[in-house]
C-alpha cells in the first residue's frame, strides 16, 4: 500500500489492501529508473530550502513531529502504539492463525511496506486484511505509528476502519475491514476479460465518497490531517463500489495558527504530487485538492496519472488534459472510451470543470474542499439513464439534469480561459453557455453525507 521508495514487483492477484507499483517522490532519495524525467526534475530542486524531519535516536524511530501528535499520551517514547480508540491489539500468533500462517494463497497484495493477506479473525469471527510491515522496509515503524494514529482518531463511513494491530517484538501488523472490490486502480485499468468498465453513475458515486473522505480530514477531523497519498490504488471500495481513503502512512498534521504550509520531505507518487509542493517541500490542504484533481481526471478519462508508456507529451495526464480544457469541443475526446458514449454530456462538462479547477497550477486557485463535496453531491445525484441519452453533438437539447425531483442551481463551467485561471463553479450564478439548458438550485451538501 501507498507510496514506496523501491516498489516490488506486484502479485498477480488483484488485492483488496493492495499492491501499488508506482513510484515514490523523495528528493533524499533514488527514485524508480522508469520515471526518470520526473525523477531529474525533483533532484534539480533538491538544494531547496526546506525543513527536513529529522529522526531523534532517542525518539526510536519516531520524528519530532510524531511526537508532537501525542497529544494525549497515547504514543509512548518507546514507539510502541497501545490502547487507541477502537483498535484492537492482537498477537502475532492470532494473526499468523487467520492467515494460514501467511499461505501464499492468502496474499493479495504486496509493496514497499510490506505484505497484505486475507484472513479470518476466530475471535472476532471476521474476514479482515492484514498489512505485514517488511522489518528492512525503510521508515516501516514511522509509517505504521503514524497510520494507527490517524485511523484511532477518525471514523467516517468513507475511511477505511482499522480494526486493530499487532506491535509485538519485530512484529508490525495492521488488520483492516476487508474490501471485497479491492483498489479503484483494479477497476480502472488492465481489465480482466468478462469484467465491466464502470459506468458513468459509479464513477460520481466514488468521486463524491473519495471527495467526503478528505473533507472529512480537512475540515472535521481534529487536528486537520493532510492526507498527501490521494490516488486510485489507495482507494478502496466495498459492497455497491462504496468508496474508502486507505494508507495514511504519510499523512501529515495540516498547517495553524498564522502557519501556511507545512514543509518536509517532498514525498508522493508521480503523476499525483502537486506542483507546488514538489518544487518547495511546502505542504498544504491543496496539494491534496491537485490530487484529488488528478483522480477526477482519472475517473473521466480512464488514462493513468502517468503512463511512461505514452508518446513524451501526454505521459502526464494533467499535462495532456489542460490543453484541452479550452476548447469545449474537445471535452467529448476526454470521455473514457470504454464508456462507449454512455455518458450526460453535461455532467461530463461539469465533471471537467471541477477536475480543472483542482488542478490548477497555483494553489490559492484550486477550490476548498467543502465546495468540490458540494458540487459532487450534486452530480452523483444526477442519475445517468442511458434510455434519454442525448447526443453529444447536440448539447442544447439537454435534458437529462431535468429528471431529478428538486431544482438545482446547475455548476456555472467556464473551461476557457488560456491559462485555466477561470475554470470555476458558481453554486449561485446562472449558466453562461449557450448550450448548456436551464439552471436550478443546489441542494444542500449535509442531505449528502451518508451514501444513499
Amino acid at each position: 500500500m501507498g507510496c514506496f521508495l523501491c516498489p516490488r514487483e506486484p502479485t498477480n492477484k488483484p488485492s483488496s489492501l493492495h499492491h501499488n507499483s508506482k513510484s515514490i517522490i523523495r528528493c533524499d532519495r533514488t527514485t524508480h529508473h522508469h520515471h526518470r524525467p520526473i525523477a531529474d526534475k525533483v533532484k534539480a530542486v533538491s538544494n531547496v530550502n526546506v525543513k527536513k524531519e529529522i529522526i531523534s535516536p532517542k525518539s526510536n524511530g519516531l520524528s519530532p513531529e510524531l511526537q508532537a501528535l501525542n497529544l494525549e499520551g497515547k504514543i509512548p517514547i518507546d514507539g510502541k502504539v497501545n490502547d487507541l480508540n477502537r483498535a484492537k491489539s492482537f498477537s502475532f500468533g492470532e494473526l499468523a492463525e487467520a492467515t494460514g500462517h501467511f499461505r501464499p494463497d492468502c496474499l493479495v497484495g504486496e509493496g514497499g511496506f510490506g505484505k497484505v493477506y486475507k484472513g479470518y479473525l476466530k475471535r472476532t469471527k471476521q474476514v479482515v486484511a492484514i498489512k505485514q510491515l517488511d522489518p528492512d522496509g525503510h521508515q516501516g515503524k514511522r509509517e505504521f505509528v503514524v497510520e494507527v494514529l490517524t485511523l484511532s482518531m477518525a471514523d467516517h463511513p468513507n475511511l477505511v476502519k482499522l480494526l486493530g494491530f499487532c506491535a509485538m517484538g519485530q512484529h508490525r501488523m495492521l488488520v483492516y475491514e476487508y474490501m471485497p472490490l479491492g483498489s479503484l486502480e483494479n477497476h480502472l485499468y488492465d481489465l480482466p476479460a468478462g469484467r465491466k468498465a464502470l459506468d458513468w453513475n459509479t464513477r460520481m458515486k466514488i468521486a463524491a465518497g473519495t471527495a467526503r473522505g478528505l473533507e472529512y480530514l480537512h475540515d472535521k477531523i481534529k487536528p486537520p490531517v493532510i492526507y498527501r497519498d490521494l490516488k486510485c490504488s489507495n482507494i478502496l471500495l466495498g459492497e455497491a463500489y462504496h468508496p474508502k481513503l486507505s494508507d495514511f502512512g504519510l499523512a501529515k498534521v495540516g498547517p495553524s495558527g498564522e502557519d501556511t504550509h507545512v514543509s518536509t520531505r517532498v514525498m508522493g507518487t508521480y503523476g499525483y504530487c502537486a506542483p507546488e509542493y514538489a518544487m518547495t517541500g511546502q505542504l498544504t490542504f491543496k496539494s491534496d485538492i491537485y490530487s484529488f484533481g488528478v483522480v477526477l481526471l482519472e475517473l473521466i478519462t480512464g488514462k493513468q496519472a502517468f503512463d511512461n508508456s505514452r508518446p513524451p507529451k501526454q505521459q502526464n495526464l494533467v499535462s495532456w488534459a489542460r490543453p484541452k480544457f479550452k476548447d469545449r469541443k474537445r471535452f467529448s475526446e476526454m470521455a473514457d472510451p470504454s464508456l462507449e458514449g454512455q455518458y450526460p454530456v453535461r455532467g461530463l462538462y461539469q465533471a471537467l470543470a471541477i477536475a480543472a479547477m483542482c488542478v490548477q497550477e497555483k494553489p490559492h486557485m484550486r477550490p476548498a474542499i467543502a465546495d468540490v463535496v458540494t458540487a459532487l453531491n450534486f452530480l452523483a445525484s444526477q442519475k445517468y439513464d442511458p434510455r434519454h441519452q442525448i447526443s453529444p453533438s447536440k448539447p442544447k437539447s439537454m435534458t437529462d439534469h431535468q429528471h431529478h425531483h428538486h431544482d438545482h442551481t446547475l455548476l456555472d463551467v467556464n473551461l476557457s480561459d488560456s491559462d485555466g485561471s477561470g475554470t470555476h463553479l458558481n453554486n449561485s450564478g446562472t449558466d453562461r453557455s449557450e448550450n448548456e439548458g436551464s439552471n436550478s438550485d443546489v441542494s444542500d451538501r449535509s442531505a449528502y453525507d451518508e451514501e444513499n
